[in-house]
């Protein structure tokens, strides 16, 4: 028998991706390139432990004008939580979305607040159907935290300068935890594993 992917060698482990067994050599060359790997694959979080991620600067960082330190994240955190969490369900309600996908929603949604703060009323919509998704999921829960901050307290507190700094946020971290694959999801692991699947209340973020 053969690997089911380079169909030479011999396979040593079973591949969920392509289910089937292959070699060493083509689970770490396809990982994420051709192969569609599922997060829980054994053999994918191992290969997350040895990844570097990649070296950025300060200038390679985009919207550098928009500062976002420890101090404005502690400050809004309820609010990081919530969109980093919508960002994540709505990355894993399709299979087909990975990283590059999460981050041209983020960019478009950063260049839409960028558009309203100089006056204009213009939204940058991703043409992409799985970052287009993505897109969605983040103005709804925004939306959605308005309303419930409406209700419940008289008014609404979340501005959108703070809504774009996390934005800025999220998407410097998709730049940092991206692997570069093609069918990579590094970033979306992250937050799958460092943020809660739960509704944050909306009275923190009054």
């Amino acid at each position: 028998m053969a690997c089911a992917i380079c169909e030479v060698r011999k396979p040593r482990r079973y591949c969920p991706g392509v289910r089937g067994d292959i070699c060493t050599i083509c689970c770490g060359t396809e990982r994420e390139n051709t192969v569609s790997c599922p997060l829980e694959c054994e053999y994918l979080q191992e290969s997350r432990i040895r990844e570097k991620p990649p070296l950025l600067s300060a200038d390679d960082l985009p919207n550098k004008d928009i500062r976002v330190n420890d101090a404005f994240l502690r400050k809004h955190e309820p609010l990081l939580v919530v969109l980093a969490a919508s960002v994540m369900n709505a990355a894993l309600e399709y299979d087909g979305t990975i990283d590059y996908d999460v981050r041209e929603a983020l960019d478009a949604h950063i260049r839409t607040y960028r558009t309203m703060q100089s006056g204009l009323v213009y939204e940058t919509r991703p043409t992409n159907p799985m970052a287009a998704h993505v897109y969605g999921r983040i103005q709804e829960s925004v939306e959605n935290l308005r309303r419930k901050l409406q209700e419940s307290t008289g008014m609404s507190s979340i501005r959108d300068t703070d809504v774009l700094g996390i934005l800025v946020f999220l998407h410097r971290m998709e730049l940092q935890h991206n692997n570069g694959r093609q069918k990579g999801r590094a970033f979306i692991d992250f937050l799958r594993q460092y943020f809660p699947q739960k509704p944050v209340e909306a009275s923190l973020l009054a």
